[in-house]
């Protein structure tokens, strides 16, 4: 089983003074829109990691069968997320997923989940990334063979390390669509990945 952890617990200050998780995209919040579509992957364990307007966020995904860990220190950087969601995990790999990643589909996700699996039973200490024309992307998938890497990590901005580290047990996914390197920090990629 995969465990996703959905990082939302930043500032977004590069969005001015909106939180781009609370932005409206196809008639749902961000993060709605992102969570659903994890959920509809068939993906049985979700958890969201809050800090920065954690109740607006909760509020907006009250709805959706999802765990919520909530970083009291989401101040110090992406990896301190990641490891508040590892440390809720329970799957054979953690599927570590950006929050404003809307365009990332069900059947990618899916998709990138049989993936995994697979590669699972060939090497415990797989770790899985979806690539288009060479540029790698997310989600990257774990498999919880690094759980103790990933909440000792002292990277503050993310997990590559490790994967640097592990290159050999690094599998990439080719994928059909750029939707795994679509991520927006400012108002005017989210206007064009809205199409607004």
């Amino acid at each position: 089983m995969v465990s996703s952890i959905i990082l939302a617990a930043g500032l977004s200050s590069r969005m001015g003074i909106a939180n781009k998780l609370l932005l409206t995209y196809k008639g749902k919040t961000v993060i709605e829109y992102v969570a659903e579509a994890i959920l509809n992957a068939g993906i049985a364990e979700v958890i969201m990691v809050t800090g920065h307007e954690a109740a607006e966020l909760q509020a907006a995904v009250k709805k959706l069968p999802i765990v919520l860990a909530h970083n009291t220190n989401y101040d110090q950087g992406i990896t301190s997320s990641i490891q508040q969601g590892t440390r809720s995990a329970t799957g054979t790999g953690y599927m570590i997923c950006l929050s404003d990643m809307v365009t990332i589909t069900s059947a990618e996700y899916r998709e990138l989940v049989v993936f995994f699996e697979a590669t699972f039973l060939q090497d415990e200490k797989c770790i899985c990334l979806p690539v288009y024309k060479n540029q790698r992307g997310n989600p990257v998938i774990f498999s919880s063979y690094y759980k103790e890497a990933l909440l000792l990590n002292n990277e503050q901005e993310g997990c590559r390390n490790i994967v640097q580290f592990n290159k050999e047990h690094v599998y990439l996914k080719e994928m059909n669509m750029p939707h795994v390197l679509q991520d927006f920090d400012y108002m005017e990629d989210f206007k064009k990945i809205a199409g607004v």
